[in-house]
């Protein structure tokens, strides 16, 4: 359908808390979801919350196969999270790298549950129940923040583990963003 602009940091409407869908499987979501494709395969990106392109809907997508800039990355199926339900399964946390599409040219070091269930919907309204580790955690809890309006940069811990990528990776291009 269409690439649409990513928000940046510091526009309001990235703070502010996503409504949950209503109304699944119709015109106005397909065209969503669509753009919401175009615009993260433009960007080469691993996933894309609706309120990154200034639509304040409880909707994100995801996806990582044989992507150039995720070469350690397992492969992530592609998915449609609608309304998300995050439950955490233990304890574990890990820190990792992360960049977002609203925040270009930056890294921090983000601590993350390293397993969980997520819950929700598909795009036709159909229940999505699955448990997952890793790379896949990452990016679903990295995307559902979106939707209560948090960046990446509230979850880093030590400040000095955040940056421009030219500055902390020097020579490098294989950090990934969400």
């Amino acid at each position: 359908m269409a690439v649409r602009e990513v928000l940046k940091m510091g526009d309001a409407r990235l703070l502010a808390r996503a409504e949950p869908v209503s109304a699944f499987d119709t015109p106005e979501l397909r065209a969503l979801l669509a753009d919401m494709r175009d615009t993260m395969a433009a960007q080469h990106g691993a996933g894309l919350a609706a309120p990154q392109i200034g639509v304040g809907l409880q909707v994100v997508i995801f996806a990582v196969n044989a992507n150039p800039r995720y070469p350690e990355a397992e492969t992530v199926p592609e998915t449609v999270l609608i309304n998300p339900v995050l439950t955490a399964l233990g304890e574990e946390e890990e820190e990792a790298w992360e960049g977002c599409l609203s925040l270009p040219g930056m890294r921090g070091l983000v601590p993350r549950y390293r397993r969980l269930r997520y819950q929700g919907f598909d795009a036709a309204g159909q229940p999505l129940d699955r448990t997952v580790s890793g790379f896949h955690a990452r990016v679903v809890q990295h995307e559902v923040d979106h939707l209560y309006g948090i960046l990446y940069p509230r979850r880093i811990r030590d400040l000095r583990n955040f940056g421009f990528t030219e500055v902390l990776f020097p020579g490098q291009d294989t950090v990934a963003e969400e």
